[in-house]
Protein backbone atom coordinates (compact mmCIF):
# COMPACT_ATOMS: atom_id res chain seq x y z
CA UNK A 1 0.00 0.00 0.00
CA UNK A 2 1.22 3.55 -0.96
CA UNK A 3 2.00 5.02 2.33
CA UNK A 4 2.55 8.80 0.89
CA UNK A 5 0.41 11.39 -0.37
CA UNK A 6 -1.12 10.78 -3.60
CA UNK A 7 -1.09 14.78 -5.10
CA UNK A 8 2.41 16.06 -4.96
CA UNK A 9 3.62 19.71 -6.13
CA UNK A 10 6.26 19.43 -8.99
CA UNK A 11 9.31 21.38 -7.50
CA UNK A 12 7.57 23.29 -4.99
CA UNK A 13 5.37 25.45 -6.73
CA UNK A 14 4.47 23.83 -9.74
CA UNK A 15 4.05 26.40 -12.47
CA UNK A 16 3.19 29.40 -10.21
CA UNK A 17 6.85 30.07 -8.46
CA UNK A 18 10.60 29.63 -9.30
CA UNK A 19 11.27 25.96 -8.88
CA UNK A 20 13.32 24.46 -6.18
CA UNK A 21 13.16 27.68 -3.87
CA UNK A 22 11.96 28.59 -0.25
CA UNK A 23 9.91 30.29 -1.92
CA UNK A 24 8.17 27.74 -4.41
CA UNK A 25 7.73 25.71 -1.19
CA UNK A 26 5.81 28.04 0.22
CA UNK A 27 3.92 28.72 -2.83
CA UNK A 28 3.13 25.02 -2.86
CA UNK A 29 1.96 25.25 0.93
CA UNK A 30 0.14 28.08 0.42
CA UNK A 31 -2.10 25.83 -2.46
CA UNK A 32 -2.62 23.41 0.88
CA UNK A 33 -0.18 20.59 -0.28
CA UNK A 34 1.67 19.21 2.04
CA UNK A 35 3.58 17.02 -0.09
CA UNK A 36 6.50 18.16 -2.60
CA UNK A 37 9.18 17.31 -4.92
CA UNK A 38 12.26 18.85 -5.71
CA UNK A 39 15.74 18.33 -7.12
CA UNK A 40 18.98 17.61 -5.25
CA UNK A 41 23.10 17.88 -6.14
CA UNK A 42 26.27 18.78 -4.73
CA UNK A 43 27.68 22.31 -4.57
CA UNK A 44 31.69 22.19 -5.13
CA UNK A 45 32.49 21.82 -1.53
CA UNK A 46 30.06 18.32 -1.54
CA UNK A 47 27.00 20.24 0.28
CA UNK A 48 23.70 18.96 -1.19
CA UNK A 49 21.73 22.13 -2.92
CA UNK A 50 18.18 22.12 -4.27
CA UNK A 51 18.40 22.90 -8.40
CA UNK A 52 17.35 21.19 -11.57
CA UNK A 53 19.83 21.76 -13.82
CA UNK A 54 23.46 20.98 -13.47
CA UNK A 55 24.32 24.21 -15.58
CA UNK A 56 23.51 27.54 -15.37
CA UNK A 57 21.29 29.53 -17.94
CA UNK A 58 17.77 28.62 -17.61
CA UNK A 59 16.69 29.43 -13.75
CA UNK A 60 19.96 30.56 -12.71
CA UNK A 61 21.32 33.66 -15.20
CA UNK A 62 24.98 32.79 -16.36
CA UNK A 63 27.30 29.68 -17.48
CA UNK A 64 28.91 27.23 -16.26
CA UNK A 65 28.23 24.33 -13.95
CA UNK A 66 26.44 24.17 -10.48
CA UNK A 67 29.69 21.81 -8.68
CA UNK A 68 32.22 24.51 -10.08
CA UNK A 69 30.96 26.82 -6.96
CA UNK A 70 30.67 26.29 -3.22
CA UNK A 71 27.16 26.55 -1.43
CA UNK A 72 27.82 29.78 0.22
CA UNK A 73 28.52 30.98 -3.24
CA UNK A 74 25.68 29.47 -4.87
CA UNK A 75 23.33 31.38 -2.06
CA UNK A 76 24.74 34.41 -3.67
CA UNK A 77 23.18 33.74 -7.23
CA UNK A 78 19.84 34.59 -8.04
CA UNK A 79 17.06 31.77 -8.52
CA UNK A 80 14.18 33.70 -8.60
CA UNK A 81 14.24 36.70 -11.23
CA UNK A 82 13.89 34.39 -14.33
CA UNK A 83 10.03 34.00 -12.98
CA UNK A 84 9.27 37.63 -12.01
CA UNK A 85 10.39 40.28 -10.41
CA UNK A 86 8.57 39.82 -6.91
CA UNK A 87 11.35 37.15 -6.87
CA UNK A 88 14.21 38.83 -7.41
CA UNK A 89 16.99 38.12 -5.06
CA UNK A 90 15.49 34.41 -3.94
CA UNK A 91 18.74 32.31 -3.48
CA UNK A 92 19.50 28.55 -4.47
CA UNK A 93 18.92 26.84 -1.25
CA UNK A 94 20.71 24.22 0.64
CA UNK A 95 18.90 20.49 0.88
CA UNK A 96 18.62 21.66 4.32
CA UNK A 97 17.20 24.44 4.32
CA UNK A 98 14.20 22.95 2.12
CA UNK A 99 14.21 20.43 4.44
CA UNK A 100 13.80 22.32 7.16
CA UNK A 101 11.32 24.19 5.92
CA UNK A 102 9.30 21.24 5.17
CA UNK A 103 9.75 19.32 8.69
CA UNK A 104 9.09 22.44 9.83
CA UNK A 105 5.27 22.64 8.31
CA UNK A 106 4.64 18.82 7.76
CA UNK A 107 5.17 18.59 4.42
CA UNK A 108 6.16 14.91 2.63
CA UNK A 109 9.03 14.93 0.11
CA UNK A 110 9.67 13.01 -2.56
CA UNK A 111 13.82 14.02 -3.05
CA UNK A 112 14.89 13.59 -6.48
CA UNK A 113 18.41 12.85 -6.38
CA UNK A 114 20.40 14.70 -8.96
CA UNK A 115 23.74 13.87 -9.69
CA UNK A 116 25.97 15.94 -11.93
CA UNK A 117 27.51 13.72 -14.58
CA UNK A 118 30.65 11.73 -12.85
CA UNK A 119 29.45 12.54 -9.30
CA UNK A 120 26.78 9.73 -9.21
CA UNK A 121 27.77 7.57 -6.38
CA UNK A 122 28.71 10.72 -4.11
CA UNK A 123 26.08 12.19 -4.51
CA UNK A 124 23.59 8.84 -3.93
CA UNK A 125 25.74 8.58 -0.78
CA UNK A 126 25.64 12.51 0.85
CA UNK A 127 21.76 13.16 -0.26
CA UNK A 128 20.98 9.87 1.89
CA UNK A 129 22.77 10.08 4.73
CA UNK A 130 21.75 13.57 4.95
CA UNK A 131 18.24 12.57 5.20
CA UNK A 132 19.04 9.74 7.66
CA UNK A 133 20.39 11.97 9.80
CA UNK A 134 17.51 14.47 9.68
CA UNK A 135 14.66 11.99 10.20
CA UNK A 136 16.66 9.72 12.33
CA UNK A 137 14.31 10.56 15.23
CA UNK A 138 11.08 8.78 13.20
CA UNK A 139 13.24 5.85 12.00
CA UNK A 140 10.98 2.53 12.49
CA UNK A 141 7.65 4.45 12.97
CA UNK A 142 5.35 4.56 10.13
CA UNK A 143 6.72 4.44 6.57
CA UNK A 144 4.66 7.65 5.61
CA UNK A 145 6.35 9.34 8.08
CA UNK A 146 9.93 9.31 5.89
CA UNK A 147 10.81 11.13 2.70
CA UNK A 148 11.12 9.20 -0.79
CA UNK A 149 14.43 9.17 -2.25
CA UNK A 150 14.29 8.78 -6.56
CA UNK A 151 16.69 9.00 -8.95
CA UNK A 152 17.12 8.54 -12.90
CA UNK A 153 20.38 7.61 -11.63
CA UNK A 154 20.79 3.65 -11.11
CA UNK A 155 23.93 4.27 -9.75
CA UNK A 156 23.08 6.78 -7.35
CA UNK A 157 20.36 4.85 -6.14
CA UNK A 158 22.65 2.22 -5.35
CA UNK A 159 24.75 4.44 -3.45
CA UNK A 160 21.85 5.51 -1.41
CA UNK A 161 20.66 1.95 -0.56
CA UNK A 162 24.47 1.71 1.02
CA UNK A 163 25.08 5.09 2.74
CA UNK A 164 20.95 4.41 4.60
CA UNK A 165 18.80 1.58 3.77
CA UNK A 166 15.86 2.31 5.86
CA UNK A 167 15.33 5.55 3.95
CA UNK A 168 12.75 4.31 0.83
CA UNK A 169 13.55 4.48 -2.32
CA UNK A 170 11.81 5.29 -5.55
CA UNK A 171 13.76 4.36 -9.11
CA UNK A 172 12.90 7.02 -11.97
CA UNK A 173 12.55 6.02 -15.31
CA UNK A 174 11.11 7.36 -19.06
CA UNK A 175 10.73 4.45 -20.77
CA UNK A 176 10.09 1.81 -18.32
CA UNK A 177 12.79 -1.38 -19.69
CA UNK A 178 11.58 -5.22 -20.07
CA UNK A 179 13.37 -5.33 -16.85
CA UNK A 180 12.34 -3.03 -14.43
CA UNK A 181 11.21 -5.70 -11.51
CA UNK A 182 14.68 -7.23 -11.93
CA UNK A 183 16.15 -3.90 -10.63
CA UNK A 184 13.87 -2.47 -8.69
CA UNK A 185 14.73 -5.58 -6.98
CA UNK A 186 18.41 -4.97 -6.76
CA UNK A 187 17.69 -1.78 -5.27
CA UNK A 188 15.83 -2.49 -2.92
CA UNK A 189 12.98 0.00 -4.16
CA UNK A 190 9.59 0.31 -3.00
CA UNK A 191 8.20 2.15 -6.43
CA UNK A 192 8.85 2.63 -10.01
CA UNK A 193 8.71 6.12 -10.69
CA UNK A 194 7.39 7.03 -14.45
CA UNK A 195 6.40 9.53 -17.46
CA UNK A 196 2.85 9.13 -17.78
CA UNK A 197 3.24 9.51 -21.05
CA UNK A 198 4.66 6.11 -21.33
CA UNK A 199 2.70 4.20 -19.36
CA UNK A 200 -0.40 2.04 -20.03
CA UNK A 201 -3.17 0.03 -17.81
CA UNK A 202 -1.11 -3.42 -18.91
CA UNK A 203 2.24 -2.17 -17.10
CA UNK A 204 0.74 -0.22 -14.43
CA UNK A 205 -1.11 -3.26 -13.76
CA UNK A 206 1.38 -5.74 -13.99
CA UNK A 207 4.26 -2.95 -11.50
CA UNK A 208 0.77 -3.36 -8.61
CA UNK A 209 0.62 -6.46 -9.05
CA UNK A 210 4.24 -7.08 -8.30
CA UNK A 211 3.82 -5.11 -5.08
CA UNK A 212 5.33 -1.76 -6.26
CA UNK A 213 4.15 1.53 -5.67
CA UNK A 214 3.69 3.40 -9.00
CA UNK A 215 4.51 7.30 -9.25
CA UNK A 216 3.98 9.65 -12.53
CA UNK A 217 5.16 12.76 -13.89
CA UNK A 218 4.44 15.34 -14.79
CA UNK A 219 0.54 15.22 -14.77
CA UNK A 220 -0.88 18.98 -15.28
CA UNK A 221 -4.62 17.42 -17.21
CA UNK A 222 -7.37 16.66 -14.73
CA UNK A 223 -8.71 14.26 -17.36
CA UNK A 224 -5.42 12.35 -17.66
CA UNK A 225 -4.97 12.34 -14.27
CA UNK A 226 -8.37 10.90 -13.72
CA UNK A 227 -7.45 8.17 -16.25
CA UNK A 228 -3.94 7.11 -14.82
CA UNK A 229 -5.34 6.74 -11.19
CA UNK A 230 -8.19 4.78 -12.50
CA UNK A 231 -5.47 2.53 -13.93
CA UNK A 232 -3.85 1.45 -10.35
CA UNK A 233 -1.56 4.67 -10.32
CA UNK A 234 -0.48 5.86 -6.67
CA UNK A 235 0.14 9.14 -6.68
CA UNK A 236 1.46 11.96 -9.46
CA UNK A 237 3.18 15.04 -9.53
CA UNK A 238 1.48 18.26 -11.11
CA UNK A 239 3.03 21.79 -12.19
CA UNK A 240 -0.84 22.78 -12.12
CA UNK A 241 -1.32 23.11 -8.36
CA UNK A 242 -3.99 25.97 -9.00
CA UNK A 243 -6.25 23.12 -11.14
CA UNK A 244 -5.26 20.30 -9.20
CA UNK A 245 -5.64 20.62 -5.64
CA UNK A 246 -3.99 18.16 -3.12
CA UNK A 247 -7.18 16.19 -2.58
CA UNK A 248 -7.84 15.71 -6.34
CA UNK A 249 -8.58 11.90 -6.98
CA UNK A 250 -9.89 11.37 -3.54
CA UNK A 251 -13.12 9.75 -4.68
CA UNK A 252 -11.71 7.58 -7.45
CA UNK A 253 -9.34 6.26 -4.88
CA UNK A 254 -11.89 5.66 -2.23
CA UNK A 255 -13.74 3.74 -5.19
CA UNK A 256 -10.76 1.38 -5.59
Amino acid sequence: MWPYPKIVAHRGGGALAPENTIAAMRCGLTHGFHAVEFDVMLARDGVPVVMHDTVFGRTVAGEGNVNEYTAQELATRDAGAWFGEEYIGEPIPTFEQVAAFCMQHHIWMNIEIKPVPGFEDQTGWTVAQATHRLFSGVLGRSPGALPLLSSFSFEALQAAQLAAPDIPRGWLVDDIPPDWHERLLALGAIALHTNHNNLTPLLARAIKDAGFGLFCYTVNEPARATEILSWGVDAFCTDRIDVIGPTFGSATAAMR
